[in-house]
């Protein structure tokens, strides 16, 4: 941000990744895509999904907000379109629930894909029976005013990451995950590529191979001085001894 009225400014227009290449993203795990991509852009283990067995993936639309104030939401929801994921933070830490299920009755009447808050969460109940998928820190019962002004689609810190408007976000029962919009192609390339790689791997071992064996591993034992001895030899070395 670099100006004063940038912590007070909707900023509209932004461009979005194709929806085409964004609906073949979502066919790819979060852990196997962090993979891919050199363990980047992960949100950290705060951000919890209240529904299971849900992926999505979509272009991001953030909102900043006061604590206990929800009006950027608001303002934040006429700039969202099909295909995005509302992506929620505020000024200083708080875990009110700034969002429920009216705010997702809008959202999904725009095509919107799904909420990830930095905040609270409520309604969880009536957004599961929606399918109006949420990753939150936070599930709180307590309300919110519309008081003070925010900002719409300015560069937000979520979790361990920035998160920029356009972004593209993927989120699921492991997490979620951000990059720019740029990397989405190598990204979907990156990701079959470990995809192959992973199931190759998961033949072998479902055939019996052993890890130490598949990964190479039994050198690396070796040179970190690991021994293997037989049980007798073990106590008769005087070792620890299993039993008292």
């Amino acid at each position: 941000m670099t100006s004063a009225r940038s912590s007070r400014v909707v900023v509209t227009g932004v461009p979005r990744p194709p929806l085409e290449q964004l609906d073949e993203f979502a066919g790819f795990g979060v852990a196997t895509v962090h993979e891919a991509l050199g363990r980047v852009g992960y949100l950290g283990p705060d951000h919890r999904p209240i529904q299971p067995d849900v992926r999505v993936a979509g272009s991001v639309v953030t909102a900043l907000c006061w604590p206990g104030d929800n009006l950027m939401i608001h303002a934040a929801v006429e700039q969202c379109a099909e295909g995005d994921i509302l992506v929620v933070a505020t000024t200083s830490p708080c875990s009110d629930g700034l969002f429920g299920e009216l705010l997702a009755t809008s959202l999904d009447a725009r095509g919107v894909r799904g909420l990830i808050i930095d905040t609270g969460v409520r309604d969880t109940s009536e957004l599961r029976a929606m399918g109006f998928p949420v990753w939150s820190r936070h599930v709180s019962a307590q309300g919110t005013v519309k008081a003070t002004a925010g900002a719409v689609n300015v560069p937000i810190a979520v979790g361990r990451q920035t998160v920029y408007p356009g972004a593209v976000i993927l989120a699921d029962d492991d997490g979620v995950l951000t990059f720019p919009a740029a990397d989405l192609p190598r990204a979907i390339e990156a990701s079959k590529a470990r995809e192959a790689k992973e199931q190759a791997t998961r033949e072998a071992l479902a055939g019996g191979q052993l890890g130490l064996d598949r990964y190479n591993l039994r050198p690396l034992l070796a040179n970190l001085g690991v021994e293997y001895v037989t049980y007798d030899d073990y106590i008769g070395g005087g070792g620890e001894r299993a039993h008292g």
